[in-house]
């Protein structure tokens, strides 16, 4: 299938930082691969400040215009959002369908979704972006293309009935609601038998799908793409010690994600919150890592997860070039194709928790099966002997402070 030719419009304010622009421009770039387009030609402007009516100047326009023309490329993206005023002046000057990156984002999401939620999520994000963009847009809105930024959340010609959209909206964060509630009552639950979790968080493309698969014996969708994952999914690991723990996948961060998605996604985001420990994975191969690691430090600070134990991940160390300097701690520099590189990582872990959590010495009846195997499963076992003249178990390692066995341990 013939892939859809792209220009991509940037405005670069001379203050900015040249590796942050430089680094935003190639993510839009990737994105827009990601959603099956081509790009033919890049225009950038420097400029001050942004034009209210066209974004970028007139006279830029006419270029980007004459240059479409000549490629014959019927859509144009630009790398900020844009007002409804922008986007439809812009539309008007350049005569062909243009979109903003977090239209193309949204885009992505939408073909994305996997889970009942994940679609729901999408469209909602999608409507209420779409909503202030109505009006004047023509048919333009009425969803029903095939290219880049048309996967859109049902075929209604949207644009004649903005009561139609709230409505839609409306009924969207009724039926979310209802997930939500299903979800924390699964919450409970797993709080209840104290399963102990851990989140697996990066920046898009930086491995976490890839790890996640290799520890877990899963099929989730892996693939050198941004956002290959949208739907947190969660599985059972077995740590070294035999310590047995949950893992979730989640979506992939990224720089200025659209305000309606981080808003639509929290749900999906606060799993991280809810989680007892935070795996944090960085392509140590990226030209631009150190700013994603910021990014997603951000975001997690914003999440209020900022104060949970954490190891980052620096994965792909296949693919650097040189020497490498980790810049979190603890941390860990690895490649998760590797299958000797994951066991590195879950004995890491460990380690990290060994520092956070508390040392207990304990007697074990043999008759004290039960007991026993809790240990085994809930705490991190570093000594398990046999004493035979006691007929129990001397069981030494460390446990989670808030762990309701600990209580019965005397350190």
């Amino acid at each position: 299938m013939e892939k859809e030719q792209v220009i991509l419009v940037a405005r670069k304010d001379p203050r900015q930082d040249e590796t942050r622009f430089d680094s935003s421009l190639n993510e839009l770039r990737s994105l827009a691969e990601t959603a099956g387009g081509e790009v033919c030609r890049v225009a950038v402007q420097n400029r001050d400040r942004i034009h209210p009516a066209t974004y970028i100047g007139e006279g830029k326009l006419a270029e980007i215009k004459e240059m479409a023309d000549q490629e014959d490329v019927q859509l144009v993206i630009f790398n900020d959002e844009l007002s409804p005023g922008q986007l439809r002046n812009i539309t008007d000057k350049l005569e062909r369908r243009v979109i903003d990156r977090s239209q193309l984002i949204l885009d992505i999401f939408a073909g994305r979704a996997r889970t009942k939620e994940g679609k729901l999520q999408v469209e909602l994000a999608q409507l209420q972006y779409l909503l202030p963009r109505l009006a004047g847009q023509g048919t333009e809105l009425s969803r029903l293309g095939g290219g880049i930024g048309t996967r859109g959340p049902g075929e209604t010609k949207l644009e004649t009935d903005r009561r139609h959209i709230q409505r839609k909206i409306d009924d969207i964060k009724r039926r979310l609601k209802i997930v939500v509630r299903q979800r924390d009552q699964y919450r409970k639950r797993r709080d209840e038998n104290f399963a102990f979790q851990i989140a697996i968080v990066g920046y898009t493309n930086a491995g976490k799908s890839t790890f996640f698969n290799r520890v877990t014996q899963s099929d989730t969708f892996e693939e050198d793409l941004l956002f290959a994952t949208l739907d947190p999914l969660t599985r059972q690991i077995s740590l070294p010690s035999g310590f047995e723990a949950l893992v979730s996948d989640t979506v992939g961060f990224i720089q200025d994600l659209p305000t309606t998605l981080i808003a639509s996604f929290r749900s999906t985001l606060e799993e991280v919150t809810e989680a007892d420990f935070i795996l944090h994975m960085v392509d140590a191969s990226h030209p631009d890592h150190i700013e994603q690691e910021k990014t997603v430090t951000k975001l997690l600070e914003d999440l209020g997860a900022s104060h949970l134990p954490s190891l980052t991940v620096y994965n792909k160390s296949d693919l650097v070039e040189g020497d490498f300097i980790p810049h979190a701690f603890p941390s860990i520099t690895v490649s998760v194709k590797r299958p000797a590189d994951n066991q590195k990582i879950k004995t890491k872990i460990e380690a990290v928790l060994k520092d956070e959590w508390q040392s207990y010495d304990v007697f074990v009846h043999a008759s004290e099966g039960k007991k026993l195997q809790s240990l085994k499963a809930q705490t991190i076992v570093t000594l398990l002997e046999f004493l035979e003249e006691k007929e129990g178990y001397i069981v030494k390692g460390y446990i989670h402070p808030q762990h309701p066995i600990r209580s019965s341990l005397q350190s």
